[in-house]
């Protein structure tokens, strides 16, 4: 399993806190058992959300993706 990249962790990390606080506040819960699944749904979403992000693509992965042979591909100079 590839590692996880910044991107994925900050829109993950972010979707967690943000979803948690926001179904504490709209459920006014008090219980245990209530803030615990809270919880879990939150931590669920944010997993969610930092998987689907896209990856970014490298230029060979781009290249194949176009069908060129590799034979015919020209570096671009930056």
């Amino acid at each position: 399993m590839p590692r996880p990249t910044a991107a994925q962790l900050a829109y993950g990390s972010c979707t967690v806190i943000f979803s948690t606080l926001a179904m504490l506040l709209l459920s006014q819960t008090g219980s245990g058992l209530g803030i615990a699944v809270i919880a879990l749904a939150a931590l669920a979403l944010g997993l969610l959300v930092a998987m689907t992000v896209p990856l970014p693509r490298t230029q060979a992965a781009e290249t194949a993706a176009q069908g060129v042979p590799e034979q015919e591909r020209v570096p671009t100079a930056f």
